[in-house]
């Protein structure tokens, strides 16, 4: 029984590995770059989709909601393409195309189901190139980490 306990545990580490580092990394580039492109502020905003308009002119502790939010955002991606990887194993085999097409993926869930049903009920369209340019970024700093992770942590 000791035996057959440990390949089980090392699974589940490497699994909370690969999801813990590709989120990590994948909500540390993705804030990081949004918060160059659009201001530091951002994580109000982040806030906003569970508190409202009010959070845009909320204090520390607001801030720090949003960034929790943002990175619980992030580690649920990475626990999402984990388990589809784990179903779908050209995913490991493959994760530059994955990767970019699963990030891609998370900014159309992003924008068409979670921002339109968010306390801030997001629903403008986006011009072409905001549309383009958000789902390359999304691929490359969100995408391609969670799929390096996995690949790299969880090899079959």
């Amino acid at each position: 029984m000791i035996e057959q306990a440990a390949p089980r545990q090392t699974g589940t580490r490497n699994a909370l590995l690969a999801i813990g580092v590709g989120g990590f990394i994948a909500g540390t580039l993705d804030l990081l770059q949004a918060c160059i492109q659009l201001g530091w502020d951002i994580p109000l905003l982040i806030a906003g989709g569970l508190l409202g308009a009010k959070a845009d002119h909320g204090g520390v502790g607001t801030y720090l909601l949003g960034i929790f939010l943002h990175f619980f955002i992030a580690l649920s991606a990475a626990s999402t393409y984990y388990a589809a990887s784990r179903i779908l194993p050209f995913m490991d085999q493959h994760p530059l195309l994955c990767g970019l097409y699963f990030g891609a993926t998370v900014r159309l869930v992003m924008h068409l189901i979670v921002l339109p049903l968010s306390a801030l009920h997001a629903t403008a369209p986006l011009p072409i190139h905001d549309l383009l340019w958000g789902l390359l970024q999304k691929g490359v700093v969100v995408g391609l980490p969670i799929a390096y992770s996995v690949r790299h942590f969880c090899k079959r």
